[in-house]
């Protein structure tokens, strides 16, 4: 297990219920060290999009490659005894002025990697352009329509949600997963220099893409200092098994996503260093709800009711942590739901029944779409699935697909998108839950599920709107979560855990639970 350091200082500031951590601009790691003579080679288990826009894609490659190359407002380490700790790392201060005003203080000093010096004038165009209802990644609790920026001068933001009505609080949580881009390439438009390349803050530049990798450099005027490596090559290789012999053998400095068994087979190994993190992602059975027979919560919940998960946990072993909710153990507002769905064939047939499929009788073909070589394990716990499925009476097929042709598959479309299940994680690296939530059971969003439900909707609303965060936790915890229970949309079938192989010559390396790296103090030990 990689340790890390006790960073957190004994002044914090208290902003309804959160407490947001005051930490040292230099918390990783303090000892000076000289720049490794080489970069560290990273493989990846997902391929990229092609456009670098951080607002255009939600492929966790690519939000991978942006935690080395852009600059983040704060980051949250994402503790499940504190989801809401912060650390500052472009801003020296996030405070809560009144429940519709939020107020941010930059760091001066730094630059861009292009040249262009930081300051408030990039976060208000970060803010107002990532909020825009076509970006797919969707930000924000409201369209720009709904919140104003305004900068006093050039290193403070304002941000004022009196026009949405919901509380500035959800701009904190924001504040630790938004990659702050430059004002000049926002000007530049969805097509100009956004979309073509990464322009950050960050300890490494981009400087090109070499077919399936991403090649950075170290940035000399990094604000903490001159990376003490080269920089990273970030490479696609897909196969799961390569990619661990390609570890074995030095090829690689570090891997993502190990199998169970690969970690057992690497845990011995005196060259080898793991890292297990329980992540901030949930993986989800998704249901198209926007055709039949998912149109109709009682054959949705009826599926839930087929799949015995404690299976899955088995199968999965160290991969993945037990969870009854739709949202990680580290997101705020988790617990655990006592209506969500267990196994129990009998209130399964029930729900058949009253929907009109007296065991099974009357559903249509139902595909279940899920991928091989990124997620551990889909195929075997999506064999167990769909014989479970098949034993309440659902005629279901499993098609089981190379990552890029099940990405293209993945979003639902008007009139219902591709099969009828389908298998996907969500991960978002900020304690925020509506990054999840609302990004995909309110009607306004529709995304993988494809859901319309007014009741599910109000239910969004009366959280993102609630006045404190302690009034937010509870309407997340009492209303808004137990009804997606029983609604179920999709099934959250257990909370992914991040495992990462790498190197044992290699220290000072930070991994968050969502995945991303900070590589700013790595270095290779001789």
């Amino acid at each position: 297990m990689i340790s890390r350091r006790n960073f957190l200082s004994a002044s914090a500031l208290a902003c309804g219920t959160l407490a947001i951590a005051r930490i040292d601009p230099d918390f990783f790691f303090t000892s000076a060290r000289a720049q490794s003579d080489r970069p560290i080679t990273f493989l990846s288990a997902e391929n990229i999009t092609g456009n670098w826009d951080p607002t255009a894609h939600t492929t966790l490659s690519q939000t991978t490659i942006q935690g080395f190359v852009m600059g983040y407002l704060a980051r949250a380490p994402m503790r499940p005894e504190d989801p809401g700790e912060m650390v500052m790392e472009l801003a020296t201060s996030i405070e809560q002025l009144d429940p519709h005003r939020l107020e941010i203080r930059l760091r001066e000093g730094i630059t861009f990697h292009d040249g262009k010096p930081f300051g408030a004038e990039d976060v208000k165009a970060t803010f107002e352009y990532g909020s825009q209802p076509d970006r797919p990644a969707q930000w924000y609790p409201g369209s720009n329509e709904t919140f104003e920026v305004t900068t006093p001068d050039d290193y403070t933001v304002i941000v004022d949600t009196s026009k949405g009505g919901y509380g500035a609080h959800l701009f904190i949580f924001l504040a630790a997963y938004l990659p702050i881009m430059s004002a000049t390439d926002i000007a530049g438009g969805p097509r100009g220099p956004l979309s073509q390349r990464l322009n950050g803050t960050g300890p490494f530049r981009f400087v090109e893409q070499r077919g399936n990798s991403t090649v950075m450099e170290a940035f000399p005027d990094y604000y903490k200092g001159h990376p003490t490596v080269q920089g990273v090559t970030f490479s696609f290789v897909g196969d799961a098994t390569t990619r661990m012999l390609s570890l074995m053998n030095g090829q690689a400095d570090i891997i993502e996503r190990l199998e169970p068994e690969q970690f057992a087979t690497l845990e011995g190994r005196d060259d080898i260093k793991l890292s297990r993190l329980v992540s901030v992602e949930n993986k989800y059975l998704w249901f198209r709800c926007s055709k039949p027979p998912f149109d109709d919560w009682r054959v949705r919940r009826a599926a839930c009711h087929a799949i015995d998960r404690t299976v899955i946990d088995e199968i999965l072993g160290i991969a993945g942590e037990p969870s009854s909710n739709f949202i990680s153990p580290i997101k705020f507002g988790y617990s655990d739901l006592a209506n969500y769905p267990e196994y129990d064939p009998e209130e399964c047939q029930r729900l058949l029944a009253e929907a009109g499929y007296p065991n099974g009788e009357g559903l249509p073909e139902l595909e279940y779409i899920t991928s091989t070589g990124f997620y551990p394990k889909t195929r075997d716990y999506g064999e167990i699935i769909t014989m479970l499925l098949r034993e309440q009476g659902f005629p279901v097929t499993l098609n089981v697909m190379e990552v890029a042709a099940w990405n293209e598959r993945l979003y639902d479309r008007p009139g219902g998108g591709p099969g009828h299940m389908i298998d996907c994680g969500w991960s978002t690296g900020s304690p925020e839950p509506d990054l999840v939530l609302r990004t995909h059971f309110h009607s306004s969003s529709k995304r993988i599920c494809g859901i319309e439900d007014a009741e599910i909707d109000a239910a969004l609303d009366r959280e993102r709107n609630a006045a404190t965060l302690e009034e937010r936790r509870e309407l997340l915890q009492t209303d808004l979560l137990p009804m997606l229970a029983d609604k179920a949309p999709a099934l959250s079938l257990f909370t992914s855990v991040m495992i990462h192989g790498m190197r044992a010559e290699m220290d000072g390396l930070f991994i968050y639970p969502d995945g991303l790296t900070d590589a700013s103090k790595a270095v290779f030990s001789t």
